[in-house]
């Protein structure tokens, strides 16, 4: 029997029996604060929502919405919040972790990857656009999702295209509700955008993928831009807690993976992505606790490793110390 299917048993006997007793008849809620994006990568958090998953295993979630991905780390950090769900940024996770080192652990990851056909980022342009390749952005504007996060896998993507970030491209923060209205009136030359924007754009026919998965092809494939991230507070203080957390969020990636096309209805509801948009969404590649493995670990240090490179994460860091493990578990 696989690792993977032992943790998935013990997974079921978490939500089904706990120290006092069955959670069909909680003795008491224990309250739970989440910090979270309203994202694609977010999805199976949704649905653990929808699907009472939480309430299931007598847990009462105080579920605060956060307006950009360095808020979600900050709230962590401060510890005004327990864990956030899948779709917290990875890159920024880590460098709070640099700064207050043992203050946070990763328990799952998301993104998208070429290997997997699941659609992460696209280089967004006009249709009739002359731009196929980063290369092509000299003397351009590029715009991208705001933050340090985007900011320097923008930077990263540049230099690995025989450009100067600081010369020859002048890069934009662009919030994601502006960035194809902004590539269609020319405001910037390119976007480099997290999905869905560019599979509605595409739709749209106001604009093109010049490029589809770029950072998955130029850091690591598959690539994880979201992590799922709790506090080590959390994990100390009330570690039979802790564990359902994970365990809900695992049976929630299991569902979206398995039947995005059913499970992808609840997007609508959390995130500014409209239901009659529903059919243009690209799958994305969700990881639970349970499935991460060597190749996940090692994309996840291919990022930790460009923040370095780019100067604004010191290293060394080894996230695999950084990954919440079974034995802290009690698994």
């Amino acid at each position: 029997m696989s690792k993977s299917v032992l943790f998935a048993a013990a997974v079921a006997v978490a939500m089904s029996t706990g120290s006092s007793g069955a959670y069909a008849a909680c003795d008491k809620m224990d309250k739970v604060t989440a910090a979270w994006l309203p994202i694609m990568q977010t999805t199976a958090y949704y649905v653990a929502i929808e699907e009472k998953l939480f309430e299931k295993a007598c847990i009462e979630i105080d579920s605060n919405k956060m307006e950009s991905p360095n808020q979600i780390i900050d709230a962590l950090i401060a510890e005004r919040a327990d864990f956030g769900p899948p779709g917290a940024a990875a890159g920024i996770a880590m460098i709070a972790e640099s700064k207050f080192p043992g203050k946070l652990k990763v328990f799952g990851l998301q993104g998208g990857g070429i290997a997997v056909n699941r659609i992460n980022d696209g280089l967004i342009v006009k249709p009739d656009s002359p731009i196929k390749v980063f290369a092509d952005l000299k003397g351009k504007t590029l715009g991208h999702v705001p933050g340090i996060q985007w900011r320097t896998i923008s930077r990263h993507m540049v230099r690995a295209a025989g450009l100067d970030p600081d010369k020859d491209v002048k890069l934009i923060d662009l919030a994601v509700a502006m960035q194809v209205p902004a590539v269609v009136g020319g405001t910037v030359d390119a976007t480099l955008s997290l999905e869905p924007v560019g599979s509605i754009a595409v739709a749209s026919g106001k604009a093109k993928r010049a490029m589809t998965n770029p950072v998955a092809g130029v850091i690591a494939d598959p690539f994880y831009s979201g992590a799922s991230v709790m506090t080590t507070k959390f994990l100390r203080d009330r570690p039979d807690v802790a564990k359902r957390v994970v365990a809900v969020i695992d049976q929630a990636t299991d569902l979206v993976n398995a039947d995005f096309a059913k499970y992808k209805a609840a997007i609508p509801k959390y995130t500014p992505i409209k239901p009659d948009q529903l059919d243009l969404l690209a799958q994305p590649y969700l990881r639970g606790f349970k499935d991460l493995n060597d190749t996940d670990i090692k994309s996840y240090q291919a990022l930790v490793d460009i923040f370095i490179k780019e100067g604004v994460l010191a290293g060394p860091l080894n996230v695999r110390e950084k990954l919440l493990t079974k034995a802290e578990l009690g698994t």
